[in-house]
């Protein structure tokens, strides 16, 4: 009897054990009651009724990259659902552009389950359903735009396809947060020609730089050679002015010397010779000197008033006379 007692005993305890889980923090698990949803088990420890209430199995898509870098899913069995925001890794699919351009891409998907009983019974396998509607509207976004758009509309692309996902999963529980797009592959011939085009666009710039240096370069030579030439002008323009004025006042000077030496002259002679025949004599007398200064210079004429000269000679030594007397 105390056998039978104790084997009980351990066939309670046990089936006790079997009724109790622990859920982890973050983590939720649907209870199910004869098949029926019963409740929702929260992080700290549960317990169920066994053999009529049980944890809802729910089958999970896996991706996972192996060391090839090619990505491998596999489909695994669970009872917590974790709460917590996840990453998913879609492998890379081939997708065609407006221009008709296929290309390689492959995304990053950050999702939150905040509805654990929804993502259960709304949906059979998730992740397998976001990777589909991920898969499509990327198409359809893609085929909207052609390669270069493709190309240079990263942010756009996810954000749009942020938007129709978050909206779309919404009745599955499931907050959609951010896609990021990690590569866009043209085909290798897209890419040479590419790789040509910005050469060339490179050698464009670099030849545009190069004139519109060599041109300002020009420019400023050519401006440089004009303010030499002013400031040479100018130089020589106020030089041939203070010339000037020095050949003005050296005369000025040498005719107010000149006009005073024949002051002189003729208060000396005012009184008793004749000051004019004297300075028309000087003038003549200078004016020989001028013709026949020099050393291959030969007088063969006469002047045709040389007998007025001789006159005038005569009349200043008269004068002289007059004075000494």
């Amino acid at each position: 009897m105390g056998m039978v007692l104790f084997i009980l005993l351990i066939a309670v305890v046990i089936f006790a054990a079997k009724g109790v889980i622990i859920v982890q923090q973050a983590e939720e698990v649907v209870v199910e009651r004869l098949g029926e949803y019963k409740k929702t088990l929260h992080a700290g420890l549960n317990y169920i009724i066994p053999l009529i209430e049980h944890p809802r199995t729910i089958y999970w898509k896996v991706n996972q990259r192996g060391m090839d870098g090619h990505v491998y899913s596999y489909i695994k069995e669970r009872t917590k659902i974790d709460m917590r925001e996840s990453v998913y890794d879609f492998p890379r699919q081939n997708v065609i552009t407006k221009d008709n351009v296929s290309i390689s891409i492959n995304a990053l998907l950050y999702f939150q389950i905040i509805d654990s009983v929804s993502a259960v019974y709304k949906i059979q396998n998730l992740p397998d359903a976001i990777e589909k509607l991920t898969q499509t509207t990327l198409r359809n976004l893609v085929g909207q735009l052609d390669l270069d758009e493709t190309l240079v509309s990263r942010d756009k692309i996810n954000n749009e396809l942020r938007a129709i996902l978050d909206e779309a999963t919404n009745k599955w529980g499931v907050k959609v947060n951010r896609v990021e797009l990690q590569d866009i592959i043209p085909p290798t011939d897209i890419q040479t020609a590419m790789e040509k085009q910005m050469k060339a666009e490179r050698d464009r710039r670099a030849a545009i730089l190069e004139a519109e240096g060599l041109k300002k370069s020009a420019i400023l030579k050519a401006e440089g050679q004009k303010e030499a030439e002013i400031n040479k002008a100018e130089g020589e323009k106020q030089a041939a002015i203070l010339r000037a004025e020095g050949i003005a006042q050296a005369r000025i000077v040498e005719a107010d010397a000149e006009k005073l030496a024949i002051q002189k002259i003729v208060e000396a002679l005012s009184d008793k010779g004749k000051p004019d025949q004297y300075l028309v004599a000087m003038k003549y007398l200078e004016t020989m000197q001028a013709i026949t200064s020099g050393e291959n210079n030969k007088v063969v004429y006469m002047p045709y008033e040389a007998t007025g000269i001789l006159s005038s000679v005569d009349g200043i030594k008269e004068m002289f006379k007059g004075v000494n007397k």
